[in-house]
């Protein structure tokens, strides 16, 4: 069975174009392998099959953000911005889980991008949603209080009422310190709404973190 069967966004490509992407083999790559690192040029265009990376910024400090994450049907913005503008990568892409991928060669890509509308579709489609995803992330960065964005993420990662994240990985992913995050979290346990152990965050109180993470922006 051919590979494109399981790209989501690119049925009904043409066939000529299909004949091309099907002969590219699939690459599996193990959890956590660096795909791409600060100051590399992109030497192409990656499809994931399966699994997800994320893409971490990097400060001079060591410090890290999440950018975003891939998961199958979605795009590298970085990459396409290396491949269409030629601009070398900034952030950071590490396999967080095994992943299935196919790799579309620089040449080959621009190539099929001024050939095939559907994948050209393909493409900008999944740029613009990952553009606006990136731009939402800036804006609760710059505008939203440390104490929503924290709530909020607590909420979102919860599985059966727990988050099993250390301190750093949820600075990570909110944009802040682990400093700030062990500071609030234990602000958040002495108000009741969360219970703090090594690895573990249970949420106590849904509903009030909820409200937390609606409330308006920082001044």
């Amino acid at each position: 069975m051919s590979w494109l069967s399981r790209a989501t966004g690119l049925e009904g490509i043409e066939p000529g174009t299909a004949a091309r992407l099907e002969s590219l083999p699939i690459m599996r790559l193990p959890k956590g392998k660096v795909l791409f690192c600060p100051g590399e040029a992109a030497r192409g265009f990656t499809i994931l099959l399966s699994g997800r990376v994320e893409v971490f910024l990097i400060g001079p400090t060591g410090r890290e953000i999440l950018l975003y994450g891939i998961e199958p049907g979605q795009s590298c913005v970085q990459s396409t911005l290396g491949l269409l503008g030629g601009e070398d990568y900034t952030g950071e892409a590490i396999t967080v889980t095994d992943c299935e991928a196919v790799l579309i060669p620089r040449e080959a890509f621009l190539s099929i991008m001024d050939t095939s509308p559907v994948f050209r579709r393909f493409v900008f489609g999944a740029f613009a949603r990952r553009l606006q995803a990136v731009m939402s992330l800036l804006e609760r960065v710059a505008f939203q209080k440390v104490e929503s964005r924290l709530a909020a993420d607590l909420l979102d990662n919860a599985k059966d009422g727990t988050v099993h994240a250390t301190h750093q990985e949820i600075a990570t992913r909110i944009g802040t310190a682990r400093e700030v995050v062990s500071r609030r979290l234990d602000a958040l346990s002495k108000a009741g709404l969360v219970r703090v152990d090594r690895g573990v965050v249970t949420l106590e109180d849904p509903e009030t973190l909820a409200g937390l993470a609606a409330q308006g922006r920082a001044a």
